[in-house]
Order: C-alpha cells, then structure tokens, then sequence
C-alpha cells in the first residue's frame, strides 16, 4: 500500500471523518470525503482501484457508488455489478441507493468456494483523522502518478550511465558496478578481486549515490522492461486480441535483444577492467577500442530501450481502444439481449392472449349449452305446468260430473251408498226419504244405505287442492248442515 500521507491536509488533525475500514486489516481502508462521490471498481478512472489476487473478476469495473444525499447522509449504489453488493448480509438492487449508517456491514463480491467471508469485507466507521490516514488505501491517481514517477527514475538512471561512459576509463569500475543484468547476480572480476574491492576514487559520484540507493532499496537499476512486460502480457491475456497478441511477441523478441546486449555488455566491461588491471599504463590502444566498442554498446542498449518504450507506450495504447471496443461490445450485447428478453415478453404475452381467447370461447360454448339446458328446462316445466292443469281441470270435471249430489249439487258431504249403488249426500238422501222411499236417479226402492269412507277421503283430499273460495264453501255447506241435524 502507498504512502497515505499525502492525504494529510492543514487543519484536519482534530476532525472526524467517514470511511470504509476493511474487516480483519489496518490498511486499505477507503476514506469517504465530504463533498465527494467515491466509486469503487477493477477498472480506470474510479476513486479506490481494487484488484483481487485470488479472482481477478470479482470486482466489476465500476463495482459500486457512495455519496452524500440532501442531507448529508452517506448511501451507497450498487452500480449494476456482476457479484454485487451486499449490506448487513443483505444484497442490494441494482441502481438502487441505500444509507448507511456507523457500524454497518458491506460486502463487494461473494466468498469463494471452502471460504466464510468475501475478499472485500468492510465496516462503515467515523474516526479521528489521525488514526485514519495511516491506515488509508491510495486513490486510483495517486497510483499513476507514483507508476510514472518510478519509470521516470529508471530512465534518468539509463541516462547517467550511459554519460557516465563517456567520461573515460576512470568511471569504468562505476559503470561495471552499476549495469547488472538480471537481478541478485552481481558481477564478478576475473581478476583478483572483486569489482567493490577498487579503490573509491574511481566512481563517479553521481552513479556511486545511485548505486547506494538502489543497495538500500533493494532494486536493481533497470527491472522495469520486466515488469511491463508482465504486466502487458496480463492485460494482453484478459483482453486476448490477435493484434495485441502479436505485438506481445514482437516485444519478447525485442526484449532477449536487450538482454544479449547486456550481457555482451558486461563482458566487454569485465575484459575491460582486466586488462586496466594487468596493464594500467600499456596497451591504451586497445583499451580506448574496448572503451569505444563498450560506449557503442550502450548506445545501441539505449536506442533498443527507446524503442522498446515507445513499442510500451503503443502496447498501452491499442490495449486501451481495444478495452474501449469491448466495451461497446458489451454494451450492444446488453442492447440485443433486452431486445430478446422484450420479444420473449411479447411472445409469453401472446400466447397467453391466445390461451384465454381459447378459454372465452370455451366458456361461450359452456354458457350457449347452459342457456340451451336451460330452454329446455323452461320448455319442459311449461309442458308440466300445462299438464298439471289439464289435470286439475280432468279432476274438477270428475268431481263435477262424479262426485256431486244430484239432489244438491254439491260435492258429497258424508256421502252414503244406496243398495241401487247410486251414492247421495247423507243430509241430501234423508231428506228426500221423508218423501219418497225410492232411488232419486233409478226409482228402486231404498232397503239399505252404508257410508262410503272412501268416497269422503277421496273429495276431501282433492277439495284441498282446489281453490280457498271452494274450501270456505265446502266448509260453510257443513256447518248449516250439522246445525240442522242437531
């Protein structure tokens, strides 16, 4: 982690500030200045730049968003990411803000398999500034800025060198101490001693305090090509693209060059200081053609190293457009995969419009068979209805025609059989007996009556059917009659 002291500002040593501090760490936290909007991603151009070492994918470009509303309060956006973004175990909607508050929980991406806890675990917190900023994680351009400050230190180191040996055979043993090719390898002398064992005066200042620092740091004068190499062939690699792969072998090629002339280099720099050694006054000739074939080499080193710069620099480049057009790419895959969740929507929604279209002529059919159904029904119980009064009138012209006294043309009340078998009304007969003892209907003599219960049953039960004016009259005619009687 970078240096956060540059984050340090006048007049802030008593404040309190917001930020994210990572679960389990007292580094990388991310700070939340007031006023500003912080976006955390993999990608360029955002605040924090977060590269996962053990899933490089896990953190979209633009992973999330955390700013200030209205009033002041912090939320926080996930801004459409492929693992997302989870709050107090909860994951959040896309493009949707929420608040946070002190104490809570976020997580960016989800844990890997045999793991509890994700990557990026982080505490919403407010703290003093003094016990933040030692702890805080560099913004993105911070980065940058310290990335082109090192490649600016290894060329002027370059630079040095190569006036260092045009000085003369007196800054040799500097040279040969400072130009190493592969890094913990320190050149040897195939003279006696080795080459830190010459005396002091033979350095030159200016390489001998380059040279201690690069000791103290542990960095040797030019890794660099190396770690641009590594880190364009990894952006090569995810990218993948045919052109840039090409490119990238161009770059090896170009790279084993500068290693075979560093090393041709060091050799002409060992031969070099052994024959200063053996013959410190004779053979100049050959050692200022040594000199000048070492000088060559070196610039030949140079001019292979500004290419190889400028090869970096349109490496970086196309790797750019390319990212640029992969990203268009994915936009439009967005796009076409909208316009086919649309379309299958319309088509759900056609079928469906088809199946209940099915469904209302279904229900039409079930509705005409019911009406039909139901026509008939009414057909039926008129022609019941029209039969039960064809009935009822057939019943009424029987008790009419059958079951009236001929004497008072009622119907029978306690009717009686004569032996002729003509039946009368018992008050009707009696009184009739008083002045003939014969058949009203065949004139045979009367020998005997019998009460005809059935004949009684049968009027009642019908009489009960008819009319209430023919029930009030039955029952009047019964009453005078009785009150007669007695």
């Amino acid at each position: 982690m970078g240096d956060p002291g540059s984050l340090v500002t006048e007049g802030r040593a008593d404040d309190r500030s917001w930020c994210l501090r990572r679960v389990g760490m007292n580094a990388e936290w991310l700070l939340l200045e007031d006023g500003n909007e912080v976006t955390v991603g993999r990608g360029f151009g955002v605040t924090y730049q977060l590269v996962s070492k053990i899933c490089p994918l896990m953190i979209s470009r633009n992973h999330c968003i955390l700013k200030q509303n209205a009033e002041g309060q912090w939320t926080i956006m996930d801004n459409k990411s492929l693992n997302g973004v989870w709050l107090n175990r909860e994951r959040l909607e896309p493009l949707k803000v929420y608040s946070i508050h002190n104490g809570d929980h976020i997580q960016l991406g989800v844990p890997l398999e045999n793991k509890e806890n994700a990557e990026y675990e982080y505490e919403v917190t407010e703290e003093d500034w003094e016990r933040i900023y030692p702890c805080l994680s560099p913004k993105s351009d911070q980065m940058m800025e310290k990335n082109k400050g090192l490649r600016a230190k290894r060329k002027f180191s370059l630079n040095e060198l190569e006036g260092s040996g045009a000085e003369g055979p007196s800054n040799l043993k500097s040279k040969i101490s400072k130009v190493s090719c592969e890094p913990g390898q320190p050149v040897k002398s195939h003279g006696k001693g080795e080459v830190a064992s010459q005396p002091s005066e033979y350095l030159d200042p200016k390489l001998t305090s380059l040279q201690l620092s690069g000791k103290t740091t542990g960095a040797h004068v030019d890794p660099g090509p190396a770690k641009v190499v590594e880190l364009h062939y990894k952006k090569q690699k995810a990218s993948n693209p045919s052109a840039s792969q090409s490119r990238l072998e161009l770059f090896k090629v170009t790279m084993s060059r500068i290693l075979k002339l560093k090393t041709q280099l060091q050799e002409k720099q060992v031969a070099v200081l052994n024959v200063k050694k053996q013959t410190q006054k004779g053979n100049s000739k050959k050692i200022v053609k040594m000199e000048q074939e070492l000088q060559d080499l070196q610039s030949q080193l140079c001019e292979e190293q500004a290419q190889q710069q400028a090869r970096v620099e349109q490496l970086e480049k196309t790797f750019q457009e390319e990212q640029q057009h992969l990203q268009r790419l994915e936009k439009e895959q967005g796009e076409e995969d909208l316009k086919q969740q649309l379309a299958q929507t319309l088509q759900e929604h056609r079928a469906l419009m088809e199946e209940l279209n099915r469904s209302k002529k279904d229900f039409e059919a079930i509705i005409q068979a019911k009406n039909k159904e139901l026509e008939q029904t009414k057909e039926e119980k008129a022609k019941m209805q029209a039969q039960k009064e064809e009935v009822l009138s057939h019943v009424n012209d029987v008790l009419e025609n059958e079951l009236q006294c001929i004497i008072c043309s009622e119907y029978f009340i306690e009717a009686v059989t004569l032996n002729c078998a003509h039946s009368f009304c018992s008050y009707c007969i009696s009184e009739w007996m008083k002045r003939k003892i014969e058949c009203p209907i065949c004139r045979k003599d009367i020998k005997s009556k019998t009460h005809s219960l059935v004949l009684d049953n049968c009027i009642n039960k019908m009489v009960d059917n008819l009319s209430s004016e023919v029930k009030e009259r039955r029952i009047v005619l019964i009453r005078e009659r009785k009150g007669e009687w007695v």
